[in-house]
């Protein structure tokens, strides 16, 4: 808690120095080389995420920052605003993995070749890396504006178009609502406490010798707060502006926004509902009063998702559906109150991040020379491209959680924590809407290989960045799809430091 500045805290920070460097060198890119061809930028950025990945893996390889072994005093750092432990590594790693993936898709997007969009992804990274490590609310509240901001710009980046302005919009007023009514939530909070840092505001929760006089003003704060978390994973009732940012947004972002959005939502929600202001261990051995809110969202977000995504036919309306659904499913893990159902949902949303990229990957490429996002657009894929089609039945396979794919061990893991946690009616909603799932997945499938297109003949181009990434998302789905134990033992492994204080 020393304010001096060490070299374990800048080695804390490394991944997010790193990001900052590079979105500098991103900034004077164009003055300084003066590059002919534009998509340098998008190759410039796709291997900066790669080196920053790999030192942010190095870091952990080579001198254990951040260890497992470490003690909350040990691993929190920068006057108690930001913690340094294994669930931040996890996050880091999904974040990286979707910027270099994104940065690659994005080449074969004339319009996206500028500065400013692949510097606000960066930015954007900067700041769900620093959500995932944030362990006070005030950082919380920064590191989500810093991700948002970027966000709703990035949303209406085709400002001369009435969808993806109308994208933009929508998705700023909504956020900007979700947010206000967060940090009210959040301002109680720090009412009752006169703290800010998670892990203080529930160890003042634990010495108290009752809570009786402040149970309800807590509850009303669990409410509030859930609304902004809720707002940036698209969970039920605060997912209505998905469908609508999804469609309008730039095809590559949608992805990045389907996936690294998603997961850092996901990591300030296990950390404050689990480990901090709110956690379990602060309500004694009952669940929590906020428990069955969250059960309600799951079950709601899982239904509506599925049936919601079976009446579209824009396929881009139809993963947003979709991505509803697997926030459901997500969700599971976290109101298991467990180690084995919060590592599961990290897991979940690891694997996420491939597979949906890759499936937006297809739908960029595509809709590159269709100039429409029509779920008839796909009859034929198999004949135009069937590298394109191979993705894409693997990006499905996964989101319906079909062997040997990543998503099959992506539910399994998260039903099995359900079943173990006495929670096996939830299980058995979560089972059978992946079953519905599965009609709407399985009938992209039947357009790619059944359906017959007038184009035929008319292959569908796919640059090597293009190329590589794809195969990149693919090798990830698959990976996790034979040897899930390891990623799993991680993420597990992880999700101890939401359970031990």
């Amino acid at each position: 808690m020393s304010p001096n500045i060490t070299l374990s805290w800048v080695l804390a920070l490394a991944p997010e120095i790193a990001l900052v460097v590079m979105l500098f060198f991103i900034l004077i890119y164009e003055r300084l080389f003066k590059p002919t061809d534009p998509r340098r930028l998008g190759m410039f950025t796709a291997w900066g995420a790669l080196a920053v990945l790999l030192l942010t893996v190095g870091l952990y390889w080579l001198f254990q920052q951040p260890n497992a072994e470490w003690s909350l005093a040990e691993s929190t750092f920068w006057g108690g605003m930001m913690r340094n432990d294994l669930v931040t590594l996890v996050f880091r790693i999904m974040f990286l993995f979707a910027l270099a993936l994104t940065a690659l898709l994005s080449l074969d997007v004339p319009r996206l070749q500028k500065i400013e969009y692949y510097a606000l992804l960066v930015t954007a990274t900067i700041g769900f890396s620093l959500m995932a490590a944030a362990a006070d609310l005030i950082m919380v509240y920064v590191a989500l504006e810093t991700a948002s901001i970027s966000s709703y710009l990035l949303a209406g980046f085709y400002s001369g178009e009435r969808r993806s302005s109308e994208a933009g919009m929508k998705y700023f007023i909504y956020g900007a609502f979700t947010t206000a009514v967060m940090l009210y939530g959040m301002s109680l909070v720090y009412g009752v406490t006169g703290q800010t840092n998670l892990y203080l505001i529930g160890s003042t929760f634990a010495g108290a010798p009752s809570l009786e006089t402040v149970q309800p003003l807590l509850l009303l704060a669990a409410v509030l707060i859930v609304v902004g978390f809720a707002f940036k994973t698209s969970i039920v009732p605060y997912h209505f502006w998905a469908p609508d940012a999804y469609e309008g947004a730039p095809t590559p972002f949608t992805g990045f926004l389907s996936t690294a959005s998603k997961a850092a939502g996901f990591a300030v929600f296990l950390r404050v509902f689990l480990a901090g202001v709110l956690g379990p261990a602060q309500s004694g051995a009952s669940a929590p009063e906020w428990w069955a809110m969250l059960v309600a969202m799951c079950i709601i977000t899982m239904i509506l998702g599925n049936f919601a995504a079976i009446f579209q036919s824009n396929i881009k309306r139809l993963l947003a559906y979709s991505s509803v659904a697997q926030a459901g499913y997500a969700l599971i893990g976290l109101v298991t109150l467990s180690q084995d159902g919060s590592g599961a949902t990290m897991f979940y949303l690891l694997m996420y991040i491939f597979t949906n990229v890759a499936a937006f990957g297809v739908v960029v490429l595509v809709s590159n020379v269709t100039k429409s996002d029509d779920l008839k657009d796909l009859s034929g894929l198999n004949r135009r491209s069937p590298f394109l089609a191979l993705i894409m039945l693997l990006a499905v396979l996964s989101l319906g959680g079909i062997p040997p794919t990543a998503g099959f061990f992506g539910k399994f893991f998260i039903f099995k924590a359900a079943i173990d946690a006495g929670l096996w009616w939830l299980a058995g909603i979560g089972i059978l809407m992946a079953f519905v799932g599965l009609y709407y997945y399985l009938s992209i499938i039947k357009y790619m290989y059944l359906y017959r297109s007038d184009e035929d003949d008319v292959a569908i181009p796919v640059s090597r960045g293009a190329q590589i990434g794809l195969v990149i998302a693919a090798l990830g789905i698959l990976y996790l799809g034979i040897q899930a134990g390891p990623a799993f033992e991680l993420t597990r492994q992880a999700a101890a430091a939401f359970f031990s204080g």
